[in-house]
Protein backbone atom coordinates (compact mmCIF):
# COMPACT_ATOMS: atom_id res chain seq x y z
CA UNK A 1 0.00 0.00 0.00
CA UNK A 2 1.47 3.48 -0.70
CA UNK A 3 2.16 6.07 1.87
CA UNK A 4 -0.87 8.85 0.83
CA UNK A 5 -3.47 5.34 1.04
CA UNK A 6 -1.76 4.56 4.59
CA UNK A 7 -2.66 8.27 5.10
CA UNK A 8 -6.11 8.36 3.61
CA UNK A 9 -6.81 4.82 5.75
CA UNK A 10 -5.54 6.51 9.09
CA UNK A 11 -7.58 9.78 7.88
CA UNK A 12 -10.95 7.48 7.93
CA UNK A 13 -9.92 5.62 11.06
CA UNK A 14 -9.98 8.64 13.20
CA UNK A 15 -12.89 10.59 11.78
CA UNK A 16 -15.19 7.14 12.93
CA UNK A 17 -13.18 6.52 15.79
CA UNK A 18 -13.94 9.92 16.95
CA UNK A 19 -17.43 9.43 16.21
CA UNK A 20 -18.02 6.21 18.17
CA UNK A 21 -16.29 8.53 20.75
CA UNK A 22 -19.36 10.98 20.27
CA UNK A 23 -21.99 8.78 20.19
CA UNK A 24 -20.51 7.05 23.41
CA UNK A 25 -20.66 10.49 24.98
CA UNK A 26 -24.34 10.99 24.08
CA UNK A 27 -24.16 12.62 20.96
CA UNK A 28 -25.08 12.14 17.21
CA UNK A 29 -22.27 11.41 15.09
CA UNK A 30 -21.30 13.59 12.45
CA UNK A 31 -20.46 12.33 8.84
CA UNK A 32 -20.69 13.93 5.20
CA UNK A 33 -21.75 17.36 6.20
CA UNK A 34 -21.46 19.93 9.20
CA UNK A 35 -24.16 19.24 11.20
CA UNK A 36 -25.76 16.16 12.60
CA UNK A 37 -26.48 13.19 10.33
CA UNK A 38 -29.41 12.05 12.15
CA UNK A 39 -31.46 15.86 10.93
CA UNK A 40 -29.89 15.32 7.23
CA UNK A 41 -31.96 13.52 4.66
CA UNK A 42 -29.04 12.25 2.74
CA UNK A 43 -26.57 10.13 5.70
CA UNK A 44 -27.26 8.63 8.81
CA UNK A 45 -30.43 7.20 11.23
CA UNK A 46 -33.28 9.48 8.97
CA UNK A 47 -33.09 7.06 5.99
CA UNK A 48 -34.49 4.25 8.44
CA UNK A 49 -38.02 3.63 9.45
CA UNK A 50 -39.38 4.38 12.54
CA UNK A 51 -40.09 1.35 13.54
CA UNK A 52 -36.66 0.26 12.51
CA UNK A 53 -35.29 3.06 14.55
CA UNK A 54 -37.19 2.17 17.54
CA UNK A 55 -36.57 -1.12 17.38
CA UNK A 56 -33.02 -0.72 18.04
CA UNK A 57 -30.45 0.64 20.91
CA UNK A 58 -30.10 4.29 20.52
CA UNK A 59 -26.44 4.55 19.85
CA UNK A 60 -26.75 2.33 17.40
CA UNK A 61 -29.35 4.55 15.16
CA UNK A 62 -27.04 7.94 16.39
CA UNK A 63 -23.74 5.99 14.83
CA UNK A 64 -25.29 5.56 11.59
CA UNK A 65 -23.34 7.49 9.01
CA UNK A 66 -24.69 5.24 5.75
CA UNK A 67 -26.72 6.39 2.87
CA UNK A 68 -29.72 4.00 2.92
CA UNK A 69 -30.89 0.32 3.98
CA UNK A 70 -28.90 -2.73 2.99
CA UNK A 71 -30.26 -4.96 4.76
CA UNK A 72 -33.86 -3.77 2.75
CA UNK A 73 -31.70 -3.37 -0.48
CA UNK A 74 -30.18 -6.82 0.03
CA UNK A 75 -33.82 -8.07 0.32
CA UNK A 76 -32.49 -10.40 3.54
CA UNK A 77 -34.40 -14.01 3.97
CA UNK A 78 -34.55 -16.29 6.85
CA UNK A 79 -31.60 -18.16 7.68
CA UNK A 80 -29.15 -16.46 5.57
CA UNK A 81 -25.61 -15.71 6.30
CA UNK A 82 -25.21 -12.15 5.84
CA UNK A 83 -21.29 -9.78 5.85
CA UNK A 84 -21.57 -5.80 6.54
CA UNK A 85 -18.70 -4.20 5.07
CA UNK A 86 -17.30 -1.15 7.50
CA UNK A 87 -20.33 -2.12 10.12
CA UNK A 88 -19.41 0.71 12.31
CA UNK A 89 -21.72 1.36 15.35
CA UNK A 90 -24.18 -2.05 14.13
CA UNK A 91 -27.55 -0.54 12.80
CA UNK A 92 -26.93 -2.35 9.68
CA UNK A 93 -26.04 -6.09 10.87
CA UNK A 94 -28.81 -5.64 14.00
CA UNK A 95 -31.27 -5.22 11.26
CA UNK A 96 -29.83 -7.85 9.24
CA UNK A 97 -30.35 -10.14 12.01
CA UNK A 98 -33.54 -9.48 12.81
CA UNK A 99 -34.30 -10.32 9.18
CA UNK A 100 -31.97 -13.39 8.97
CA UNK A 101 -33.74 -14.74 12.27
CA UNK A 102 -32.28 -17.12 14.73
CA UNK A 103 -31.29 -19.80 12.10
CA UNK A 104 -29.44 -17.36 10.21
CA UNK A 105 -26.09 -15.21 11.05
CA UNK A 106 -24.95 -11.54 10.62
CA UNK A 107 -21.09 -10.25 10.67
CA UNK A 108 -19.93 -7.07 11.27
CA UNK A 109 -16.98 -5.79 9.65
CA UNK A 110 -14.80 -2.79 11.03
CA UNK A 111 -11.44 -2.00 11.10
CA UNK A 112 -11.77 0.57 14.28
CA UNK A 113 -11.55 -0.12 17.74
CA UNK A 114 -13.99 2.32 18.93
CA UNK A 115 -16.95 2.03 16.22
CA UNK A 116 -16.04 -2.30 17.64
CA UNK A 117 -16.71 -1.83 21.17
CA UNK A 118 -20.00 0.42 20.13
CA UNK A 119 -21.07 -1.85 17.70
CA UNK A 120 -20.87 -4.95 20.84
CA UNK A 121 -22.24 -2.74 23.26
CA UNK A 122 -25.66 -1.92 20.97
CA UNK A 123 -25.59 -5.74 20.14
CA UNK A 124 -25.98 -6.62 23.70
CA UNK A 125 -28.25 -3.96 24.16
CA UNK A 126 -30.82 -5.55 22.05
CA UNK A 127 -30.22 -8.73 22.87
CA UNK A 128 -29.00 -9.95 19.62
CA UNK A 129 -27.41 -13.56 20.20
CA UNK A 130 -26.94 -14.13 15.95
CA UNK A 131 -24.90 -11.57 14.98
CA UNK A 132 -20.72 -11.43 15.64
CA UNK A 133 -18.51 -8.53 14.61
CA UNK A 134 -14.94 -8.78 13.28
CA UNK A 135 -12.08 -6.96 13.19
CA UNK A 136 -9.98 -6.04 10.00
CA UNK A 137 -10.38 -4.15 6.54
CA UNK A 138 -12.79 -4.24 3.38
CA UNK A 139 -9.89 -5.07 1.54
CA UNK A 140 -8.82 -8.16 3.94
CA UNK A 141 -12.08 -9.84 4.79
CA UNK A 142 -11.51 -12.71 8.07
CA UNK A 143 -14.00 -15.24 6.79
CA UNK A 144 -13.25 -18.11 4.35
CA UNK A 145 -13.95 -18.81 1.24
CA UNK A 146 -17.74 -19.33 -0.01
CA UNK A 147 -18.88 -18.89 3.48
CA UNK A 148 -21.41 -16.04 3.16
CA UNK A 149 -25.01 -15.85 1.28
CA UNK A 150 -25.22 -11.70 1.26
CA UNK A 151 -22.96 -9.29 1.29
CA UNK A 152 -23.96 -5.76 2.31
CA UNK A 153 -22.21 -2.39 3.05
CA UNK A 154 -23.55 0.79 3.79
CA UNK A 155 -21.74 4.01 2.05
CA UNK A 156 -18.16 2.55 2.92
CA UNK A 157 -16.60 0.87 -0.17
CA UNK A 158 -16.07 4.62 -1.16
CA UNK A 159 -13.44 5.10 1.45
CA UNK A 160 -11.37 2.06 0.48
CA UNK A 161 -8.25 2.93 -1.66
CA UNK A 162 -7.74 -0.07 -3.38
CA UNK A 163 -11.96 -1.31 -4.53
CA UNK A 164 -10.98 -3.85 -6.71
CA UNK A 165 -9.42 -5.39 -3.47
CA UNK A 166 -12.88 -4.87 -2.07
CA UNK A 167 -14.71 -6.45 -4.63
CA UNK A 168 -12.39 -9.56 -4.95
CA UNK A 169 -13.12 -10.13 -1.62
CA UNK A 170 -16.99 -9.93 -1.65
CA UNK A 171 -16.54 -12.34 -4.40
CA UNK A 172 -14.57 -14.79 -2.48
CA UNK A 173 -16.62 -15.08 0.56
CA UNK A 174 -19.77 -15.29 -1.46
CA UNK A 175 -21.07 -18.87 -1.74
CA UNK A 176 -21.99 -19.33 -5.94
CA UNK A 177 -25.29 -17.72 -6.19
CA UNK A 178 -24.51 -15.31 -3.46
CA UNK A 179 -25.48 -11.74 -3.99
CA UNK A 180 -24.54 -8.38 -2.68
CA UNK A 181 -26.46 -5.62 -1.80
CA UNK A 182 -24.75 -2.17 -1.04
CA UNK A 183 -25.29 1.70 -0.73
CA UNK A 184 -22.50 3.59 -1.86
CA UNK A 185 -22.21 7.29 -3.47
CA UNK A 186 -21.71 6.96 -6.84
CA UNK A 187 -20.46 9.55 -9.65
CA UNK A 188 -21.87 10.47 -13.05
CA UNK A 189 -18.97 9.31 -16.02
CA UNK A 190 -18.57 12.51 -17.15
CA UNK A 191 -16.86 12.92 -13.40
CA UNK A 192 -13.05 13.18 -13.44
CA UNK A 193 -11.80 12.24 -10.20
CA UNK A 194 -10.07 15.90 -9.88
CA UNK A 195 -13.76 17.51 -9.99
CA UNK A 196 -15.28 14.75 -7.62
CA UNK A 197 -12.61 15.90 -5.26
CA UNK A 198 -13.50 19.87 -5.89
CA UNK A 199 -17.40 18.01 -4.81
CA UNK A 200 -16.02 16.96 -1.29
CA UNK A 201 -12.74 15.19 0.50
CA UNK A 202 -11.68 11.51 0.64
CA UNK A 203 -13.17 10.84 4.58
CA UNK A 204 -16.54 12.44 3.51
CA UNK A 205 -17.11 10.09 1.24
CA UNK A 206 -17.19 11.87 -1.96
CA UNK A 207 -13.49 12.25 -3.35
CA UNK A 208 -13.08 8.44 -3.67
CA UNK A 209 -16.33 7.56 -5.23
CA UNK A 210 -16.21 5.91 -8.52
CA UNK A 211 -18.36 6.69 -11.41
CA UNK A 212 -21.48 4.32 -12.58
CA UNK A 213 -19.11 3.15 -15.28
CA UNK A 214 -16.06 2.28 -12.91
CA UNK A 215 -18.14 0.64 -10.64
CA UNK A 216 -19.46 -1.85 -12.94
CA UNK A 217 -16.21 -2.35 -14.46
CA UNK A 218 -14.82 -3.52 -10.73
CA UNK A 219 -17.77 -5.27 -9.86
CA UNK A 220 -17.33 -7.27 -13.54
CA UNK A 221 -13.59 -7.57 -13.23
CA UNK A 222 -14.20 -9.30 -9.93
CA UNK A 223 -16.93 -11.87 -11.30
CA UNK A 224 -20.25 -10.59 -10.38
CA UNK A 225 -22.68 -10.72 -12.72
CA UNK A 226 -26.50 -9.11 -13.52
CA UNK A 227 -25.29 -5.84 -12.20
CA UNK A 228 -27.89 -3.40 -11.41
CA UNK A 229 -26.27 0.15 -10.15
CA UNK A 230 -29.58 2.38 -9.63
CA UNK A 231 -29.16 6.52 -8.27
CA UNK A 232 -31.70 7.05 -5.24
CA UNK A 233 -30.48 10.68 -4.25
CA UNK A 234 -28.25 13.27 -4.85
CA UNK A 235 -25.59 14.02 -2.35
CA UNK A 236 -23.42 16.30 -4.47
CA UNK A 237 -23.68 17.91 -8.29
CA UNK A 238 -22.93 15.37 -10.35
CA UNK A 239 -22.66 12.73 -7.04
CA UNK A 240 -25.19 10.11 -6.19
CA UNK A 241 -26.13 7.62 -3.01
CA UNK A 242 -26.96 4.47 -5.29
CA UNK A 243 -28.17 1.13 -4.72
CA UNK A 244 -25.82 -1.50 -5.73
CA UNK A 245 -26.93 -5.52 -6.58
CA UNK A 246 -24.75 -8.02 -8.25
CA UNK A 247 -24.87 -12.07 -8.04
CA UNK A 248 -21.94 -14.24 -7.95
CA UNK A 249 -22.79 -16.55 -10.59
CA UNK A 250 -23.31 -20.40 -9.49
CA UNK A 251 -20.72 -21.75 -12.00
CA UNK A 252 -17.32 -20.11 -13.21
Amino acid sequence: MSEQSMDLREAVRRRYAAAAVKVAEGAVADCCGPGPVAADGTFGGALYTADERDALPGDAVSASLGCGNPAAVAELRSGERVLDLGSGGGIDVLLSARRVGPTGRAYGLDMTEEMLALAVANAEKAGATNVEFLKGTIEAVPLPAGTIDVVISNCVINLSTDKPAVFAEAFRVLRPGGRIGVLDVVADDALSPARRAERGDHVGCIAGALSFAEYRTGLEAAGFTGIQITPIRSVADGMHSATVRATKPVTP
